[in-house]
């Protein structure tokens, strides 16, 4: 049975209200405050800073791809943002507490989980044991602004699919590098 949009609509916003509530519970609430703080972007310039002056030639090869791909994703957010201006759920309903100060006006995509995207599957492909921890902390980053109450789950979803695009494009332009060993 295919769903209207209507219906669609109200099953993303009572998601955002469910989620969005368990941020009334402390270690919740910091918990997924320091990821997202972390997803600004902090973790993923200090891991290229790492990579870049500890990794040799190949944690500098491996800095410059995510930087490169990173860029393009800023690019690629923002015009799409601009384009679609979709109101923020904190913004369209006083019921969702914004739990962080949204980055910028519009929710649609999740910025920062088309970074964590495209800059773990990177990431990955040039450090494949890096996957213990960049996975849960990228779908960390993802889950949390549904939570804090600065996206709809869509907006996560969406920005997923973009930066596994965005990324396996830049796997593909990059001879040598391939998440498939």
């Amino acid at each position: 049975m295919m769903m209207t949009r209507s219906a669609l609509v109200q099953r993303e916003h009572h998601w955002c209200l469910q989620l969005n509530g368990w941020c009334t519970y402390r270690a919740v609430r910091l918990y997924f405050k320091a990821v997202s703080r972390l997803g600004d972007g902090v973790f993923w310039y200090a891991m290229m800073a790492v990579l870049a002056v500890f990794g040799g030639e190949e944690g500098l090869h491996a800095a410059a791809h995510m930087a490169v791909v990173g860029g393009i994703a800023a690019i690629l957010y923002r015009r799409m943002k601009g384009f679609f201006r979709r109101a923020r759920p904190c913004h369209r309903d006083p019921a969702v507490r914004a739990w962080v100060a949204p980055l910028d006006e519009f929710s649609f995509p999740s910025g920062h989980t088309l970074h964590a995207v495209s800059f773990t599957l990177v990431a990955l492909a040039h450090y494949p044991g890096f996957a213990v921890w960049l996975i849960p902390f990228t779908a960390s980053i993802a889950v949390s602004r549904v939570f804090l109450g600065v996206h709809y789950p869509s907006d996560v979803l969406a920005a997923t699919s973009i930066g596994a695009t965005l990324a396996g494009i830049a796997l593909w332009v990059v001879p040598g590098v391939s998440l498939l060993g």
